[in-house]
């Protein structure tokens, strides 16, 4: 039996996914600078846990309950206010469906984390950009102006590693007509407290971490996030069950508890390699934004040829075309410093071909 309105192949798609684009970071490189991620490797007990192995013949805690139960003690609140998920940017993903209908709008800075406006999309919701301030922090009148469904702000900011002041978020928070979605993925970098553990208190706020940067558990994929209990309710049904797997989950939780110290440790170095590399690309005329994250972004015209070359040495950083109000610009993650002495000997080298 033949249909007469069978849908050619390149007619199956939903029409607005040729617009959308696939993420892509490049080829694989034999130093990663690249994505933010932990330089120092994965933490002591949650590498023990890895080696332990679980069995997996069962399905794992469908909401990653001892997850919730971690993060919730370690807040302050009942587990009931957190969700978990398969990184942060998932967690971001589930927000974005559960909160707003196709047709209604997301507002955040520009530029921002590259795949929010990604999400926005795939989810039939309109991104609304809205350019940094002169100081690449958020725009508070700019984004509230926007009168969106929900605002997302990241503080650190990624890709420029700025921060936001408390007092601006406030603002924001205070005034939003809608949700606002607060992104700390870098937060740990910042020295500074976040919004986590006020989140519950706050009605329309969601605070949303990762374990892939300073917990050095990217390879697991470990998200989530604080709010009130019925938010949390809300956005568990756009996310489903069994997004952390058991390996993942156990891991999680070493990290959070057992192996405080050695990430706490590993972030100062992270700060204080950040601060040298900083000064180091100044000397060489290639001056960073101010960072109060993991990374720098530095802003030169040549930021795609000095990418390209610094790969051919087995580098990679993330080069970014024509950024708002910053341009063409590379973005480097710090990390111990003989890797850092690399990066930067190859830099050099790129430079001197470049004259």
């Amino acid at each position: 039996m033949t249909s007469l309105n069978r849908l050619a192949p390149d007619q199956l798609p939903r029409p607005d996914f040729a617009s959308i684009p696939r993420y892509s970071a490049g080829a694989d490189a034999e130093v990663d600078l690249s994505d933010n991620t932990n330089q120092w490797g994965t933490p002591p007990a949650a590498a023990a846990v890895l080696r332990e192995g679980l069995d997996v013949s069962r399905y794992p805690d469908m909401y990653g309950d001892s997850l919730k139960r971690t993060i919730a003690k370690m807040a302050g609140f009942g587990p009931e206010c957190v969700v978990t998920g398969n990184g942060s940017d998932d967690v971001l993903d589930c927000v974005i469906r559960a909160f707003a209908s196709p047709g209604d709008t997301i507002a955040h800075p520009d530029p921002t984390f590259v795949m929010l406006p990604v999400f926005a999309r795939i989810n039939g919701i309109t991104p609304v950009p809205v350019p940094l301030a002169a100081d690449f922090s958020m725009d508070a009148d700019a984004l509230l102006a926007t009168n969106a469904r929900i605002i997302y702000l990241c503080s650190p900011n990624n890709p420029t590693a700025s921060p936001t002041s408390v007092d601006t978020i406030r603002r924001i928070i205070d005034n939003a007509r809608g949700l606002v979605l607060l992104d700390e993925a870098y937060v740990e970098f910042t020295g500074l407290q976040g919004f986590l553990a006020e989140a519950p208190g706050l009605e329309r706020v969601i605070v949303c971490r990762t374990l892939s940067k300073a917990y050095g558990l990217a390879g697991l994929r470990v998200g989530y996030a604080a709010a009130s209990a019925e938010i949390v309710e809300i956005i568990e049904k756009s996310r489903g069950p069994f997004k952390l797997n058991r390996l993942a989950e156990r891991a999680a939780v070493e990290a959070l508890t057992t192996d405080t110290d050695w990430v706490a440790a590993r972030v100062r170095e992270a700060v204080a390699s950040r601060d040298r590399l900083a000064s180091e690309l100044v000397a060489m005329s290639l001056p960073p934004l101010p960072s109060s994250a993991n990374f720098l972004l530095v802003p030169t015209p040549r930021a795609f040829a000095l990418a390209r070359s610094l790969r051919e040495s087995g580098i990679a950083v993330r080069p970014f075309r024509d950024l708002p109000g910053i341009g063409d610009a590379f973005r480097i993650t710090a990390g111990p410093w003989p890797v850092m002495e690399r990066a930067l000997a190859a830099l050099r080298a790129a430079l001197r071909d470049a004259t």
